[in-house]
Protein backbone atom coordinates (compact mmCIF):
# COMPACT_ATOMS: atom_id res chain seq x y z
CA UNK A 1 0.00 0.00 0.00
CA UNK A 2 2.82 2.38 1.00
CA UNK A 3 4.47 1.61 -2.76
CA UNK A 4 1.33 2.50 -4.79
CA UNK A 5 1.32 5.84 -2.24
CA UNK A 6 4.70 6.88 -3.42
CA UNK A 7 3.55 6.25 -6.98
CA UNK A 8 0.68 8.13 -6.86
CA UNK A 9 2.11 12.11 -7.19
CA UNK A 10 4.14 10.37 -10.42
CA UNK A 11 0.91 9.30 -11.82
CA UNK A 12 -0.65 12.27 -10.99
CA UNK A 13 2.09 14.10 -13.05
CA UNK A 14 1.98 12.12 -16.04
CA UNK A 15 -1.87 12.48 -16.22
CA UNK A 16 -1.26 16.21 -15.88
CA UNK A 17 1.19 16.16 -19.25
CA UNK A 18 -1.20 13.81 -21.37
CA UNK A 19 -3.90 16.22 -20.59
CA UNK A 20 -1.92 19.40 -20.95
CA UNK A 21 -0.81 17.85 -24.56
CA UNK A 22 -3.96 16.84 -25.55
CA UNK A 23 -5.54 19.96 -24.52
CA UNK A 24 -3.06 22.95 -25.88
CA UNK A 25 -2.92 22.16 -29.50
CA UNK A 26 -6.84 22.30 -29.62
CA UNK A 27 -6.41 25.55 -27.69
CA UNK A 28 -3.86 26.92 -30.21
CA UNK A 29 -6.05 25.57 -33.42
CA UNK A 30 -9.58 27.43 -31.95
CA UNK A 31 -7.80 30.82 -31.10
CA UNK A 32 -6.57 30.85 -34.69
CA UNK A 33 -9.78 29.56 -36.15
CA UNK A 34 -11.45 32.44 -33.99
CA UNK A 35 -10.38 35.51 -36.06
CA UNK A 36 -11.19 36.34 -39.60
CA UNK A 37 -8.60 36.07 -41.76
CA UNK A 38 -7.09 38.84 -44.37
CA UNK A 39 -8.62 37.33 -47.14
CA UNK A 40 -12.22 37.02 -45.34
CA UNK A 41 -11.83 40.82 -44.26
CA UNK A 42 -10.58 42.55 -47.94
CA UNK A 43 -14.06 40.63 -49.54
CA UNK A 44 -16.06 41.58 -46.64
CA UNK A 45 -14.63 45.27 -46.77
CA UNK A 46 -14.81 45.13 -51.01
CA UNK A 47 -18.64 44.38 -50.83
CA UNK A 48 -19.62 46.98 -48.38
CA UNK A 49 -17.35 49.74 -49.79
CA UNK A 50 -18.70 48.66 -53.34
CA UNK A 51 -14.61 48.09 -54.72
CA UNK A 52 -11.41 47.41 -53.90
CA UNK A 53 -8.89 50.22 -54.50
CA UNK A 54 -4.98 49.63 -53.56
CA UNK A 55 -5.48 51.87 -50.85
CA UNK A 56 -8.21 49.63 -49.26
CA UNK A 57 -6.17 46.50 -49.86
CA UNK A 58 -2.79 48.41 -48.28
CA UNK A 59 -4.68 49.59 -45.07
CA UNK A 60 -6.08 46.70 -44.39
CA UNK A 61 -2.66 44.87 -44.64
CA UNK A 62 -0.91 47.64 -42.98
CA UNK A 63 -3.35 47.07 -39.99
CA UNK A 64 -3.30 42.73 -40.03
CA UNK A 65 0.87 43.83 -40.04
CA UNK A 66 -0.11 45.47 -36.73
CA UNK A 67 -2.50 43.65 -35.34
CA UNK A 68 -3.09 40.34 -36.39
CA UNK A 69 -6.54 38.72 -37.10
CA UNK A 70 -9.43 40.53 -35.32
CA UNK A 71 -12.84 38.78 -34.25
CA UNK A 72 -14.76 40.85 -35.38
CA UNK A 73 -15.61 44.04 -37.30
CA UNK A 74 -18.21 47.40 -37.59
CA UNK A 75 -19.71 48.55 -41.00
CA UNK A 76 -20.90 51.57 -40.89
CA UNK A 77 -21.42 55.48 -42.36
CA UNK A 78 -20.55 58.53 -39.30
CA UNK A 79 -20.57 62.44 -40.20
CA UNK A 80 -18.35 64.69 -38.53
CA UNK A 81 -17.39 68.55 -38.64
CA UNK A 82 -14.84 70.54 -36.73
CA UNK A 83 -13.90 74.37 -36.13
CA UNK A 84 -11.46 73.54 -33.46
CA UNK A 85 -13.37 71.66 -31.58
CA UNK A 86 -15.07 68.76 -33.19
CA UNK A 87 -17.85 66.10 -33.59
CA UNK A 88 -18.26 62.74 -34.97
CA UNK A 89 -22.20 60.74 -35.02
CA UNK A 90 -21.92 57.33 -36.41
CA UNK A 91 -24.25 54.11 -36.85
CA UNK A 92 -23.38 50.55 -37.94
CA UNK A 93 -23.42 46.95 -37.22
CA UNK A 94 -21.18 44.91 -35.53
CA UNK A 95 -20.47 41.51 -36.65
CA UNK A 96 -18.82 38.34 -34.64
CA UNK A 97 -17.10 35.15 -36.62
CA UNK A 98 -19.21 33.07 -34.07
CA UNK A 99 -22.16 35.24 -32.84
CA UNK A 100 -25.35 37.20 -33.90
CA UNK A 101 -24.73 40.46 -35.32
CA UNK A 102 -26.36 43.91 -33.47
CA UNK A 103 -26.53 47.55 -33.82
CA UNK A 104 -23.96 50.02 -32.95
CA UNK A 105 -24.02 53.33 -32.87
CA UNK A 106 -21.07 56.08 -31.61
CA UNK A 107 -20.73 60.39 -31.09
CA UNK A 108 -17.80 61.37 -29.42
CA UNK A 109 -15.80 65.20 -29.31
CA UNK A 110 -12.93 66.03 -30.55
CA UNK A 111 -10.22 69.33 -29.95
CA UNK A 112 -6.97 69.94 -31.80
CA UNK A 113 -5.91 72.03 -34.64
CA UNK A 114 -8.97 70.71 -36.87
CA UNK A 115 -11.13 72.24 -39.53
CA UNK A 116 -14.13 71.36 -42.00
CA UNK A 117 -16.41 68.34 -42.25
CA UNK A 118 -16.83 65.21 -43.88
CA UNK A 119 -19.16 61.95 -44.40
CA UNK A 120 -17.91 58.97 -44.44
CA UNK A 121 -18.51 55.01 -44.78
CA UNK A 122 -16.67 53.09 -41.68
CA UNK A 123 -15.38 49.49 -41.32
CA UNK A 124 -13.92 49.00 -37.95
CA UNK A 125 -11.78 46.13 -37.54
CA UNK A 126 -12.06 45.03 -34.00
CA UNK A 127 -9.75 43.03 -31.56
CA UNK A 128 -9.91 41.31 -28.64
CA UNK A 129 -13.57 41.66 -27.85
CA UNK A 130 -14.71 39.09 -25.47
CA UNK A 131 -18.53 39.40 -25.29
CA UNK A 132 -20.58 41.40 -27.85
CA UNK A 133 -21.38 43.90 -24.88
CA UNK A 134 -17.84 44.94 -24.17
CA UNK A 135 -18.08 47.31 -27.63
CA UNK A 136 -20.96 49.63 -25.51
CA UNK A 137 -17.69 52.24 -23.98
CA UNK A 138 -15.43 54.78 -24.81
CA UNK A 139 -12.70 54.62 -27.04
CA UNK A 140 -9.91 57.04 -26.78
CA UNK A 141 -8.17 57.51 -30.43
CA UNK A 142 -5.86 60.01 -31.64
CA UNK A 143 -7.30 60.81 -34.97
CA UNK A 144 -3.74 63.07 -36.37
CA UNK A 145 -1.74 59.85 -36.27
CA UNK A 146 -3.12 57.51 -38.71
CA UNK A 147 -2.14 55.70 -41.70
CA UNK A 148 -3.28 56.85 -44.64
CA UNK A 149 -2.88 55.65 -48.15
CA UNK A 150 -4.81 56.50 -51.59
CA UNK A 151 -7.87 57.77 -50.07
CA UNK A 152 -8.43 55.35 -47.12
CA UNK A 153 -7.64 56.84 -43.55
CA UNK A 154 -7.08 54.13 -40.33
CA UNK A 155 -6.13 54.94 -36.84
CA UNK A 156 -6.47 52.89 -33.62
CA UNK A 157 -8.68 53.46 -30.52
CA UNK A 158 -7.96 51.37 -27.01
CA UNK A 159 -9.86 50.48 -24.04
CA UNK A 160 -8.41 47.88 -21.81
CA UNK A 161 -7.67 45.33 -24.20
CA UNK A 162 -9.91 45.32 -27.03
CA UNK A 163 -8.43 47.66 -29.80
CA UNK A 164 -10.72 49.28 -33.04
CA UNK A 165 -9.08 49.90 -35.89
CA UNK A 166 -11.68 52.27 -37.89
CA UNK A 167 -11.05 52.61 -41.90
CA UNK A 168 -12.69 55.50 -43.52
CA UNK A 169 -13.41 56.56 -46.96
CA UNK A 170 -15.56 59.47 -47.52
CA UNK A 171 -16.31 62.45 -49.14
CA UNK A 172 -15.81 66.82 -47.70
CA UNK A 173 -12.73 68.54 -46.88
CA UNK A 174 -11.35 68.26 -43.48
CA UNK A 175 -7.55 69.02 -42.23
CA UNK A 176 -5.55 68.79 -39.17
CA UNK A 177 -4.96 66.64 -35.88
CA UNK A 178 -6.85 66.35 -33.16
CA UNK A 179 -7.45 64.15 -29.56
CA UNK A 180 -10.93 62.36 -28.79
CA UNK A 181 -12.69 59.59 -27.96
CA UNK A 182 -15.64 58.11 -29.31
CA UNK A 183 -18.42 56.43 -27.21
CA UNK A 184 -20.23 53.17 -29.16
CA UNK A 185 -23.84 52.85 -27.34
CA UNK A 186 -26.92 50.66 -27.98
CA UNK A 187 -29.26 53.41 -29.03
CA UNK A 188 -28.61 57.00 -31.22
CA UNK A 189 -27.69 60.08 -28.85
CA UNK A 190 -26.54 63.56 -29.71
CA UNK A 191 -25.08 63.90 -26.70
CA UNK A 192 -21.04 63.87 -27.55
CA UNK A 193 -20.39 63.39 -23.77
Amino acid sequence: MRDLASRFPLFLWAFALVALFAVVPNTVRAAENDGYTQEEILAKATGFFGETTEGLAKAIEHVFEDQGRPNGFVTGEEFSGAIGVGLRFGKGTLNRKAGASRQVHWQGPSVGFDLGGNASKVFVLVYHLGDSEQIYQRFPGVEGTFYFVAGVGVNYQKSGEIILAPIRTGVGLRAGANVGYLHYTKKRSWNPF
